[in-house]
Formats: structure tokens, sequence, C-alpha cells
């Protein structure tokens, strides 16, 4: 009787734990990842709602440290060092605590990033970037609040926030070109046409000395003259005309075309075809 007894607690104990209800999180957690330049940006949070609240100056006082979301506070990690305001985040993972206010607010890196909500004890010795950003009002209502990167360049970005009609975006850059440029002058010792071409068109990107994207181009489309690139091609065209040899990139630009034409690549006859018109040689 004992064991026929036991037998039945232990079925309805299975039986409850199979069936727990399941339902949604108030404030869903996000994770978003984002490429910018070299950098792993990776951006952990919850979403809470606006949920017919008014939420700045009230759900969320001003001139008070916020959480900055919801739950566990939200956190930025990146995978090089990065600079906000001036002040230096070394790779690795912060907290992001902010002081909302009607016109601007108060965004802090902390190190700590094991907090539910703000800190029990702030310590001014774990913010290792603090910056004050400008409020701008939004004509529309965002329901859930967001975190985003955005204007992204090779060599930074912005960090938004942006709930109810609030949106506040503070801009941080990256080491890029300290990395590329490295980068380089390494592989310049022994390059491959592709070593080359990557380089080149580096250069042209970023304004950098056009003489020697022009050089590095040229060398890129020699090493390749067995098989033509007609995209080396097209990039040795562009170099050329901003290096003032019009000559020179107009001859490139002809040789890009014939080769996009052959390989069916319409979008590349397009670009050689308007940069040939625009050079007055069609």
């Amino acid at each position: 009787m004992k064991k026929l007894l036991l037998l039945l607690m232990v079925s309805l104990a299975i039986g409850s734990v199979k069936a727990q209800v399941k339902t949604p999180a108030p404030s869903p957690s996000a994770k978003l990842e984002q490429k910018v330049g070299l950098t792993d940006v990776t951006i952990e949070y919850s979403r809470p709602g606006v949920k017919e609240r008014t939420v700045f100056g009230d759900l969320v006082p001003y001139d008070k440290l916020w959480r900055t979301g919801a739950n566990k506070n939200s956190m930025i990690t990146f995978s090089t060092d990065a600079t906000v305001d001036g002040q230096t985040l070394k790779a690795g993972s912060y907290a992001i605590f902010t002081k909302p206010g009607i016109e601007s607010w108060e965004v802090y890196f902390y190190s700590d990033t094991e907090n539910w909500g703000t800190p029990r004890d702030w310590d001014d010795a774990k913010v290792i970037a603090k910056t004050i950003v400008k409020v701008y009002p939004v004509p529309f209502n965002v329901e859930s609040f967001t975190m985003d990167i955005n204007n992204l360049s090779n060599s930074g970005g912005t960090l938004e926030f942006i709930w109810e009609k609030t949106y506040v975006a503070v801009p941080f850059t990256v080491p890029t070109d300290d990395a590329v440029v490295a980068s380089i002058k390494n592989v310049m010792n022994g390059p491959s046409a592709g070593d080359y071409f990557s380089a080149a068109v580096y250069y042209l990107q970023e304004g950098k000395d056009i003489n020697e994207a022009k050089m590095w181009i040229d060398k890129a489309v020699e090493m390749t003259e067995d098989k033509p690139r007609f995209w080396f091609l097209r990039q040795q065209s562009l170099i050329h005309a901003k290096a003032g040899d019009k000559a020179g990139a107009i001859a490139a630009a002809k040789k890009s075309l014939a080769g996009a034409e052959e390989s069916g690549n319409a979008d590349y006859v397009k670009m050689n075809k308007d940069s040939l018109k625009e050079w007055g040689a069609m």
C-alpha cells in the first residue's frame, strides 16, 4: 500500500511539472549584433512597453538613474577598444545606465555588468565613460523600448535609444583605420593581387594617399593581366580619375566595360558607361 501511495505521489508531481503554464515575458529580452568596421558590437537588453502609460517624467523619473530597459541592466560588448566622448572603453562588456532629462540624458558605461536594475551601491570608480547627449522628439509613438546601432561608417556609429516619443543617440568610434593600416603594412611584405586591390580600394574610400592607392591598384591589375578582372579595372579607373589621370581612367573603364559585357554583369556595364560619359569618352 505504501509503495502504491508513493507511486501515486510521484505521478502527480510529474504531472504538475508538465502542466506548468508558459506565458510571454512582460519585457522580452533582445540581443543585437552589429559589425562596425572591424569591431563586433553586441547589445543585450530587455524591452518594456509603453502600455498606455506616461514613460519619461513618470514611469522613468527625470534626473534619476535608470537601468535603461527592464530586468537585468542593459549591456554592450565591444570586441576591440572603442571611444565615447574622448574616453576609451577597452574591449569587453559594460552595463549601460542613463539619467534621462527633459532636454538631455547622461549616459554611463559601467564596468560591473551583473546588476538586476541599478547597482545597490553605485561606485564612481566603475564608470569607465560618461557623456551627455541631446534629446530629440519623435513624431510618433514607439511602443517598445528599442536600442540600436546606426549611422555606420568604417570608424564608428551611434548607439541609439528610442521609446515613447523620445530619441537619444551616443556617437562612438572604433580603431578600424589603425587596424587596417597595420594589416596593409604587414601584408605588403609579400602581397597578392587581392591584397593590393583591397589596400587600394580602402585608401580610395577613406581619402588617403591617392598616389599610393594608384600604385597598388596598378600592381593588382598587372598581376592579373593573364586573366583580367573587370572589378579590379573598375576600381583602377576610379582611382586614376581621382589621381587626375583622366586618360588612364578612361582606358581602365573601357577594359572593365568589355569584361563586364563579356561576363554579363549589367551593374558594372552601367557603372562603367556612366563614368565614361562623365569623362567625355562616350
